[in-house]
């Protein structure tokens, strides 16, 4: 799938030993800080490279042979699947192959950090919501968090618009997974329509199919934006399920 080019061409050899630079990018401290805000990973896979390094070295990747460094990438490290992620969301490429190497990717996404970087690293689709949005809905169906998670993140990066209001809500709606961090962002995404667009979105708020835990962490966040009013904000206080 990823051996050569769309356009035939054979491919290049890499010129950057990607496991040595990550190595020289590693920082100790920043390792032993990151390891702590995402507790569901081995602290040993974590070299403790910072994302601004990460970026600039896929920047650096997309422009060699950025096929051949994905199919032959190695996965020991959160930083080296995080690095594919942004590859994929930097390199040059036509809409349908990427959403053939997401596809091979979503696979690798283990915790909540490579799955809200690989999110915002795919700022080329957001030219394409309306060719995109069969695909977000076949991850709201899936059985895997992670890819559950892509795509209600996906929807907060690049569906927070009036006109994909009620198609995003409804989708929302229809998430039915128990991990903490699919509940999360689907309750994230939810605060953010609100305090974007209060009156389309409190009808929703009214009446929903949520589960308690979501739906009062959508009030909580709600709550805690500041371009939200004090007495508006007590009114979604009040509307807190009993649990």
């Amino acid at each position: 799938m990823i051996t050569e080019g769309t356009d035939g061409k054979k491919e290049g050899q890499m010129k950057i030993d990607v496991r040595e630079e990550l190595l020289c990018l590693a920082e100790p401290e920043y390792q032993k800080f990151n390891s702590r805000l995402i507790p569901n990973i081995n602290p040993e896979t974590m070299l403790g490279v910072r994302l601004p390094a990460l970026r600039k070295l896929a920047r650096e990747l997309s422009k060699e042979d950025w096929r051949t460094y994905l199919e032959t990438a190695q996965n020991k490290y959160y930083e080296e699947a995080m690095l594919q992620g942004m590859v994929i969301g930097c390199a040059k490429m036509e809409f349908e192959e990427r959403i053939s190497y997401i596809r091979w990717f979503l696979p690798k996404i283990d915790n909540w950090a490579v799955c809200d970087s690989f999110c915002s690293s795919l700022k080329a689709m957001s030219r394409y919501t309306e060719e995109m949005w069969p695909f977000i809905q076949e991850c709201r169906a899936g059985n895997s968090a992670y890819v559950i998670r892509f795509g209600a993140v996906m929807l907060l990066d690049y569906y927070m618009d009036e006109a994909w209001i009620n198609e995003a809500l409804k989708l929302l709606d229809g998430v039915r997974h128990d991990d903490y961090y699919v509940k999360m962002a689907v309750a994230w995404t939810i605060s953010i329509y609100y305090v974007r667009f209060p009156k389309q979105v409190m009808p929703y708020l009214l009446e929903n199919s949520l589960d308690d835990f979501t739906y009062n962490k959508a009030l909580q966040k709600i709550t805690e934006s500041r371009r939200i009013g004090k007495e508006e904000k007590e009114r979604i206080r009040q509307m807190k399920r009993k649990v």
